[in-house]
C-alpha cells in the first residue's frame, strides 16, 4: 500500500512540476522571450555559417578539377626549350597547351582600350568544366581562323556586339563570342583583370611574345586516373625543378582554392562565435536576474514542502523550453540565411552553386543552443538549491550571496571546457582556441576586478557628494542586493566582443583601401622596349602628361645567399632557406632615393656605386626579409642574364604595397645596372577622361607591345568589388552585434523591478520625477561608461593579436569605431535604464505598487 502512494506521489509530483514550471513562466514571459531571442539569433548565425562553408566546401570538391581544368599543369614564365618539350612530352598523351599575358586590346569601332588577360590556347582545354560562350558553339570555333573570345562584362563596358574587330598587338581579330563563364575565375579577378581567348598561334603571331614580356607557358594534361597526377610528380619531380618548370594538381588548386578564403573563413567563424558567445552571456545573464527576483517565490515553495531538488526542477524546465523554442527558431532562420550567403559572396568565389541542407547542421544547431541554454543557467540554477524557507520571512532586500561553492567551480569549470571544445570546432586549431577562451577568461576576472573596484569608488563619492541627485544615483551602484556586477559584466562584454568584430572587420575591409587618392599618378606604362622609351616620353609630352617616374626594371635570378647555392639546399634538408628562392625571377630597379611608399627601417641605403671596386649594398623589402630570415650585411649573388653580381644586403625598407605604383622587394643603387638588359615602366597623370582614352588610343597603335595600366579605372572596379565583399562582412557581423544590442537591452531590461522598487520608495519619501529621472541617468551612465572603456581597451588589445597572429595584417586603429562604440553603449544603457523607470515618473506609487511588484 506504502509503495502503491508513493509510486502515485513521484507521478504527481513529476506532472506538478510541469504545471508549476508553465504557471510561474505567465507573468514572465516577457523576460524569457529576451532569453529566448539570444539563443535564437546566436544559433541563426551559426547555423547559416556553418552551412555556408560546408556547402563551400563540398563545391570546391565537387568543382575541383574544373577549377584547375585539367589533372596537371606544367608551367613557365621563359618560352619551353628543346630539352624541357622533349620532358614535356614524355608526361602524358593527352595534353594541351596555353599562353597567357596581359596586353591592350583596342577596340576600332567604339575608339575602346583597356588592359586584358589574353589566352592562347591549342588544343582540348579544358578538360573539365566548360567555357561559356554566347553563341553556345564559339568555343569550339576559335582555332579555325582569325577570332577571339571575349569577356562579356568588357563588351557591354565598350559596347561592343559579336562581330565587331578587336585588335591585339599586331593582329586584327574578329570577335566570334561572349565568355559569359570561364571555370576557375572568380568575378574579382575578371573585373580587374577581363579575359579575351585565342588560338595560340594567334598569340605568338601577335607580336607581343619576346624578350622581356610577361607571358607564362604552360601544357595541361588529362590522365585515366586522379592518382596518375600525383604519380607523374613523384616520378618527374626532380627533373622538372632542374628544368626549372613548375607544377600544379587538381589537389593543390583545391588548397590554394581553400587557403583563398582562409581570413574570410576565420572572420565568419569569428562573427558566429561571438554571435553565439554573446547569446550565452544574455541566457546567463538573463537566467541570473530573473532567478534573483524568484528567490521568494522559491522560499515560499520551500515553506510549502517542495524540495530544492524540485524548486530546481521547475526552472530548469523554463530553460529547456525556452532553449528549444530558440534554438529551433534559430536552425531555421540559419537555413534561411545560408541561401542568401551565396549571393553575397558571389564575387568573389571562382563558382557559382546551389547550397543544400546538411542534417548535421541541423543537429548541432539545436543541440548547441539546449547545451547553451542549460549551462550557462546551470549556476544560477544552482543557487536555488542554497535558499531557505526562512527567506521568506526576511528583508526584501536582505542580501542573499553566498560563497563559491563546489557545485559553481563545477559549473565554471564546463562551462570553461564547452568554450574550449566549441572554440575548436569552429577554428580548427588548438592553440588560437587556448588563446580565445585564455582570453575570455581574463576579460571575465578583469572586468569582475572593475566591477568590484567602482563599487568601492561608488562608496567612496557618495559619502562626499554634495549634491543630492549625485549621492543617490552613484549610491545605487553598490546598495545591497545591488546587480551592477552582472550589469557590468553583460554590458563590458557586450561591448568587448562588438568592439573586437567591427575592428577586426575593419582590419580586414577598410585597409584595402587604395591610398593617396589625389596625390597619385593615375596611369601606368609597362613592357616599353629601351629603345621605345624616349619616344614615348615625347608622346606623353606632346599631350601635355607629365613624366612623374621613368622606372627601368633588369630580371635576374638569385643565386647564392651566404654562399649557399640551390644545390646544397636541396641535398643538406638541415638548411633553412626555401629552394623556391633560387628559382622565382626578381624584377628589380636601380635608383638613388626612397619613393613616399617606402621608409627605411634599417641600415643604411646606398645611393651609388662610384667604381667597379666598390661593395654593392641592395635595400630589401623588411617583410621580404623577414620571411626569408635575412640579416643587415648577408652576401647575395644575382645571375643577371648570364653576368654574375655580387651584393650585400645593406637596408630595409617597409613597402606600403596598397599604394599602386612601381614597388620592389629588392632596390640596386645607381652605378650597377644601368647596361644590363631591362625594360621601362613610365609612371604619369591624366586628369581629364577624354585625354586618357585617345592618349591610350595613340599608344595602342603606335606601340603595341606596350600595356597600359589605367589605375582610376582599377581602382573604381577594385573598390566596387570591396563594396560587396565589405558588405557581406557587415552583414555577418550585423548578427553579432544585433545579438549583443538584445543582450545588452536585456540584461538592463531584467533589472527593471529592482529599479521600480527604489524608484517608488523616493517617490513615496517626497522626490520629484525629475530627481527621479536624474539619479537614473547617473547610474546607468555610469555603468556604460566605465562598461565600454574597459570593454574598448580590452578589445582593441583582442583586435591587435587577432591581427598579428590570424589574420596576419597590419593592425589599425579606428578612432571613428572607438568614439561610436563608446557613445552608443554608454547612452544605449542609459536609454534602456530610463526606459525602465518610466511608469515612475507619469504614475502614483500606489498603482505602480499594484501593477509592478
Amino acid at each position: 500500500m506504502d509503495n502503491k502512494i508513493s509510486v502515485h506521489q513521484k507521478k504527481y509530483s513529476s506532472s506538478w512540476l510541469f504545471k508549476m514550471a508553465w504557471r510561474d513562466s505567465r507573468r514572465s514571459r516577457s523576460k524569457l522571450l529576451l532569453f529566448t531571442i539570444s539563443i535564437a539569433i546566436g544559433i541563426a548565425a551559426l547555423v547559416a555559417i556553418n552551412s555556408f562553408k560546408r556547402n563551400l566546401d563540398e563545391e570546391i570538391q565537387l568543382q575541383a578539377k574544373s577549377l584547375l581544368g585539367a589533372d596537371l599543369e606544367i608551367f613557365s614564365n621563359k618560352p619551353f626549350t628543346q630539352e624541357q618539350y622533349d620532358l614535356l612530352d614524355s608526361l602524358g598523351e593527352e595534353r594541351s597547351s596555353q599562353t597567357r599575358f596581359g596586353s591592350m586590346v583596342y577596340f576600332p569601332r567604339t575608339d575602346g582600350t583597356r588592359l586584358v588577360q589574353v589566352r592562347g590556347i591549342r588544343g582540348f582545354y579544358p578538360y573539365y568544366g566548360k567555357i561559356e560562350t554566347e553563341p553556345h558553339w564559339a568555343a569550339g570555333d576559335l582555332t579555325n581562323g582569325p577570332y577571339a573570345l571575349v569577356d562579356e562584362k568588357l563588351m557591354l563596358q565598350f559596347n561592343v556586339e559579336v562581330g565587331d574587330e578587336v585588335r591585339i598587338g599586331n593582329l586584327s581579330l574578329e570577335i566570334r563570342g561572349k565568355l559569359k563563364n570561364v571555370p576557375g575565375q572568380s568575378g574579382i579577378s575578371t573585373s580587374i583583370a577581363p579575359v579575351v581567348y585565342i588560338s595560340e598561334g594567334n598569340a605568338f603571331a601577335s607580336g607581343l611574345i619576346k624578350k622581356g614580356s610577361r607571358v607564362t607557358f604552360s601544357k595541361f594534361y588529362k590522365y585515366p586516373t586522379e592518382a596518375t597526377a600525383d604519380e607523374v610528380i613523384a616520378t618527374f619531380g626532380d627533373r622538372l625543378k632542374e628544368l626549372e618548370l613548375r607544377s600544379e594538381t587538381v589537389e593543390e588548386r583545391i588548397k590554394d582554392t581553400s587557403e583563398a578564403f582562409t581570413n574570410m573563413s576565420v572572420f565568419l567563424n569569428l562573427a558566429a562565435f561571438i554571435a553565439l558567445l554573446l547569446g550565452s552571456i544574455g541566457v546567463a545573464g538573463a537566467v541570473h536576474i530573473y532567478l534573483k527576483e524568484k528567490n521568494q517565490s522559491v522560499a515560499i515553495l520551500r515553506c510549502l514542502g517542495v524540495k530544492s531538488k524540485q524548486a530546481f526542477s521547475i526552472y530548469l524546465i523554463q530553460v529547456l523550453g525556452m532553449g528549444l523554442m530558440g534554438s529551433i527558431i534559430g536552425t531555421c532562420l540559419g537555413l534561411g540565411l545560408q541561401y542568401y550567403l551565396p549571393k553575397l559572396l558571389g564575387e568573389i568565389l571562382p563558382f557559382s552553386f546551389e547550397p543544400q541542407i546538411f542534417w548535421i547542421v541541423i543537429v548541432e544547431g539545436v543541440l548547441l543552443g539546449l547545451i547553451i541554454a542549460v549551462l550557462f543557467a546551470l549556476l544560477p540554477l544552482v543557487r536555488l538549491g542554497q535558499i531557505s524557507p526562512l527567506q521568506s520571512i526576511r528583508a526584501v532586500f536582505e542580501t542573499t550571496e553566498s560563497k563559491i561553492s563546489k557545485a559553481s567551480i563545477i559549473v565554471f569549470s564546463l562551462v570553461a571546457l564547452f568554450l574550449l571544445g566549441f572554440a575548436y570546432f569552429q577554428i580548427g586549431e588548438w592553440k588560437q582556441s587556448l588563446m580565445f577562451v585564455a582570453g575570455l577568461v581574463v576579460t571575465f576576472g578583469l572586468l569582475t576586478l572593475i566591477a568590484k573596484g567602482l563599487m568601492t569608488l561608488a562608496r567612496m563619492v557618495s559619502s562626499k557628494a554634495s549634491s543630492f541627485l549625485v549621492k543617490q544615483g552613484i549610491a545605487n551602484l553598490h546598495r545591497p542586493n545591488n546587480q551592477s556586477t552582472i550589469l557590468l559584466l553583460t554590458i563590458g562584454i557586450c561591448a568587448i566582443l562588438i568592439s573586437t568584430l567591427l575592428f577586426s572587420r575593419y582590419i580586414l575591409v577598410e585597409q584595402i583601401t587604395l591610398t593617396g587618392a589625389n596625390e597619385r599618378p593615375n596611369m601606368v606604362l609597362f613592357d616599353i622596349q629601351t629603345k621605345q622609351k624616349e619616344e614615348l616620353k615625347t608622346l606623353v609630352i606632346d599631350y601635355d602628361l607629365p613624366v612623374v617616374q621613368d622606372v627601368p626594371i633588369v630580371t635576374m635570378r638569385l643565386k647564392e645567399i651566404n654562399g649557399i647555392n640551390k644545390k646544397m639546399v636541396e641535398k643538406d634538408t638541415t638548411i633553412d632557406i626555401e629552394s623556391w628562392v633560387f628559382n622565382r625571377e626578381y624584377r628589380v630597379t636601380f635608383r638613388d632615393s626612397l619613393i613616399n611608399s617606402e621608409t627605411l627601417t634599417k641600415g643604411k641605403l646606398q645611393s651609388k656605386v662610384e667604381s667597379s671596386e666598390d661593395s654593392v649594398f641592395v635595400s630589401v623589402s623588411e617583410g621580404f626579409a623577414e620571411g626569408r630570415k635575412w640579416q643587415i650585411g648577408d652576401e647575395l649573388l644575382f645571375n643577371v642574364q648570364g653576368a654574375i653580381i655580387k651584393t650585400y644586403i645593406g637596408s630595409f625598407r617597409k613597402v606600403d604595397w596598397r599604394r599602386m605604383q612601381t614597388n620592389f622587394l629588392i632596390v640596386f643603387p645607381t652605378g650597377v645596372l644601368e647596361q644590363a638588359p631591362q625594360f621601362h615602366v613610365l609612371v604619369t597623370k591624366v586628369d581629364q577622361s577624354d585625354v586618357s582614352a585617345r592618349f591610350q588610343q595613340a599608344v595602342v597603335r603606335l606601340f603595341p607591345n606596350v600595356s597600359i595600366i589605367d589605375l582610376e579605372l582599377i581602382i573604381k572596379t577594385v573598390e566596387e568589388v570591396l563594396n560587396k565583399v565589405s558588405f557581406a562582412i557587415n552583414f555577418m557581423a550585423a548578427f553579432s552585434v544585433l545579438t549583443g544590442l538584445i543582450v545588452l537591452a536585456g540584461s538592463v531590461v531584467l533589472s527593471k523591478t529592482q529599479r521600480v522598487q527604489e524608484s517608488v520608495l523616493l517617490r513615496t519619501i517626497g522626490a520629484r520625477s525629475y530627481q527621479i529621472f536624474w539619479i537614473t541617468f547617473i547610474e546607468y551612465l555610469a555603468l556604460g561608461a566605465i562598461a565600454s572603456l574597459a570593454g574598448l581597451f580590452l578589445a582593441h588589445s583582442f583586435s591587435y593579436l587577432l591581427a598579428e597572429f590570424v589574420f596576419e595584417n597590419d593592425f589599425l586603429f579606428s578612432i571613428y569605431h572607438s568614439v561610436l562604440i563608446f557613445f552608443s553603449v554608454t547612452f544605449g544603457t542609459v536609454i534602456i535604464g530610463l526606459f525602465n523607470i518610466r511608469p515612475v515618473l507619469k504614475k502614483s506609487p500606489l498603482e505602480i505598487l499594484r501593477r509592478e511588484i
